[in-house]
């Protein structure tokens, strides 16, 4: 027994070194509201311990949300309900450790999808059975698209879909029209072409606004480029970051702040926060990476008014048309699963909740409040005419799935590591050729080293 914990351990360890990086800096949990589809649970006297990401965006508006949530949660169970957050990947990897060595503690996760594979290498969380997909609605209830990251394959799923938050890029109309441009480019090109002509340093404007220094962002843009490109960085049991599409990649994402000048140089130290606020100010004509959690905030700025939502470029650097297959590639995708503990004493309750909080109506209020799009199918189709929803709900259909395998935590933060690394050559204008091949070549070697962990 003290073996298997031993292992578990250690497989908990080396995959939640990803933890948060892995899908975004929303926050994370669910709405409130509907009734309970596997019937009703009577959890008088107990309590439910729930793990999420703090909201470090709405962060008021996250702590009404677990009020309310914790009421609905105790009116239909008769439970307490108890949210824990993390706001940092070593904050929950010390929890989930601790917990997993002693069989107790959250009985629900929030966790970014691009985690899910990670986690469910673990073996540390249910692989949900019929009965239990019947408990939280059934598969049915899902946007399907959504399911594609819960597990290897439909028979063996265990991050249940929570929220969607597929990636577009914001534009100011109004920059836009006054530089002559009817639409936002569609090629990586394309869209330097545009930036170029929407950067006015002496007016304080820029073409583009880049999380430079985000947890999160930077490697999306190298996956995207690579994919398009016709690299899926990984090949069966092969890493392929080194790969001249990885580094065309990386060459492009700098250049914009470094040799086209088309990023505000204060970008090299933004998280994705500072980079909606600059864009939010109406400095940028273009703000990347960004999803719908964005919609509260841009809703009450200077530009409510000015901004619209477009596709990610869906065409790599140097190319003419999209290499990428059927897929465009538009966006990784991207959200948030809940998984129940396999410790959990509590699996009913956990259940309960999950099925609270991915109904239609709960779904459709933390929207409201939060911006991240349903994972609830009816939800999300109600959702199709509204206001700024048109590209978001066509990256949600153009998205991507990150290789399922238990490696790709390490190599998510290889490909961001480039990046934190060359922070300090990117603030002195530009990163030597060679000090990137190395960066690229030393990431290529441990992403190599996880897959063949992962064998």
């Amino acid at each position: 027994m003290r073996m298997r914990t031993s292992a578990k351990l250690a497989a908990v360890a080396a995959a939640t070194a990803l933890a948060l990086t892995a899908c975004g800096s929303g926050g994370s949990s669910g709405g409130s509201s509907g009734g309970s589809s596997g019937g009703a649970v009577n959890g008088a006297g107990k309590t439910l311990d729930v793990l999420v990401n703090v909201n470090t965006q709405y962060p008021e508006q996250q702590k009404q949300w677990f009020t309310d949530t914790a009421k609905k949660f105790k009116d239909q169970t008769g439970a307490d309900l108890k949210f824990e957050t993390f706001t940092s990947a070593n904050d929950e990897l010390t929890k989930i450790q601790t917990s997993v060595v002693a069989g107790q503690g959250p009985d629900v996760y929030s966790l970014g999808t691009t985690f899910t594979p990670t986690a469910y290498a673990t073996k540390a969380f249910v692989t949900l059975s019929d009965d239990d997909w019947k408990k939280v609605g059934g598969k049915d209830r899902f946007n399907q698209a959504a399911l594609g990251i819960s597990g290897p394959d439909k028979d063996h799923l265990a991050g249940i879909p929570f929220v969607s938050r597929p990636f577009v890029m914001a534009y100011n109309k109004d920059l836009l029209k006054a530089a002559g441009i009817d639409k936002p480019a569609t090629t990586w090109d394309g869209l330097l072409d545009q930036a170029k002509k929407l950067t006015d340093p002496a007016k304080g404007q820029y073409g583009m606004a880049v999380a430079y220094k985000d947890n999160f962002d930077p490697w999306k843009y190298i996956w995207a480029m690579s994919v398009q490109a016709g690299n899926q960085l990984v090949d069966g049991k092969t890493a392929k970051l080194d790969d001249p599409a990885v580094k065309k990649a990386y060459e492009t994402f700098y250049g914009w702040v470094t040799k086209d000048k088309v990023v505000n140089p204060a970008a090299v130290g933004w998280s994705n926060s500072q980079a909606l606020a600059d864009f939010a100010s109406g400095k940028s004509a273009f703000f990347l990476m960004t999803t719908s959690n964005s919609i509260p905030t841009l809703d009450k700025s200077a530009i409510k008014d000015q901004y619209e939502y477009a596709l990610m470029p869906t065409v790599a650097p140097g190319e003419t048309s999209s290499k990428s297959g059927d897929s465009k590639a538009a966006s990784i995708l991207s959200g948030d699963n809940l998984v129940v503990a396999d410790y959990s004493k509590n699996k009913d309750l956990a259940y309960a909740y999950v099925n609270l909080v991915t109904s239609k109506d709960e779904q459709l209020n933390y929207q409201k409040i939060f911006g991240d799009l349903p994972a609830n199918a009816d939800g999300l189709a109600s959702l199709s005419s509204a206001p700024h929803m048109g590209a978001i709900a066509e990256s949600a259909k153009e998205s991507k799935a990150t290789p399922f395998t238990g490696a790709w935590g390490d190599i998510q933060l290889a490909l961001l590591n480039v990046t934190v690394q060359s922070l300090p050559d990117l603030s002195s204008g530009g990163v030597p050729d060679a000090a990137l091949s190395q960066r690229i070549k030393d990431a290529q070697g441990k992403s190599q080293q996880s897959l063949d962990r992962a064998k």
